[in-house]
């Protein structure tokens, strides 16, 4: 199936015996529908996980040796973090772990000279960072910025993104033109037209279609069972037993 905005946006129009288009462009009809598609593909990738949106991520640096252990997550979801914690030169990746904020600033402690205080980046307030061993776990404050626990000050100035490693998913943008190609898996394309249809119906034609909402109900349950390239076998749960 295309899988361009115009493809669908012709569509739609077609089901809905509007006037066809060659460009979105061509009628405040089909600029209405693009924009149902957007907000439906949106909702769509926010309510569950899309296999195709996971990815290797790498981390942005702030390059900034008075916040030597920050990063920023750049709208990024992530789910591990490593960094390279070789002394040496070597490859020797440690996964970083997460904790909440609170634990954070319980762990940090002044007590050690090998540290330094480090200005958090919005609020101002005192963070300290240990400058003599490799991070070993992280938070945020914002949702924005990532802080590890510590770096050697004597093998580099501030932590490098180059030595990250992070997988996780990436929110893809929407563009409203005739060329877009929407970023999700094909199975997920005609669900994605369903659910469009059904929001158009209900707000350009006064009423929903009742063959339009079987087929979106019906397409919800097949896709849940299909999003994976690769073959998976159902996930239960244990209740704690091994």
């Amino acid at each position: 199936m295309d899988k361009t905005l115009l493809s669908l946006v012709q569509s739609i129009l077609n089901d809905m015996d509007s006037e066809p288009v060659n460009s979105i462009s061509d009628s405040i009809e089909a600029g209405q529908i693009a924009s149902v598609i957007e907000d439906t593909y949106y909702n769509l990738i926010s309510a569950r996980t899309i296999p195709e949106h996971k990815e290797l991520i790498k981390l942005v640096s702030l390059s900034d040796n008075t916040r030597p252990t920050h990063f920023e997550y750049v709208g990024k979801v992530i789910e591990f973090l490593r960094y390279n914690v070789s002394l040496n030169g070597g490859v020797e990746y440690r996964e970083i772990k997460f904790i909440e904020p609170e634990d954070f600033l319980k762990r940090n402690s002044s007590g050690s000279s090998n540290t330094m205080l480090v200005t958090d980046v919005h609020a101002g307030t005192n963070l300290v960072i240990g400058t003599s061993s490799m991070p070993s776990v992280y938070t945020s404050f914002d949702d924005e910025h990532i802080v590890m626990d510590s770096y050697v000050s004597t093998l580099e100035s501030t932590l490098q993104a180059s030595k990250t490693q992070a997988y996780g998913t990436v929110l893809p943008a929407f563009t409203i033109s005739d060329a877009f190609e929407i970023d999700i898996d094909e199975v997920l394309i005609p669900y994605l037209l369903a659910e469009s249809k059904s929001v158009c119906f209900s707000l350009f034609k006064a009423g929903s279609d009742p063959k339009v909402e079987q087929s979106a109900r019906r397409l919800k349950s097949y896709m849940q069972n299909d999003m994976y390239r690769t073959k998976k076998a159902n996930k239960r749960p244990n209740y704690g037993r091994l």
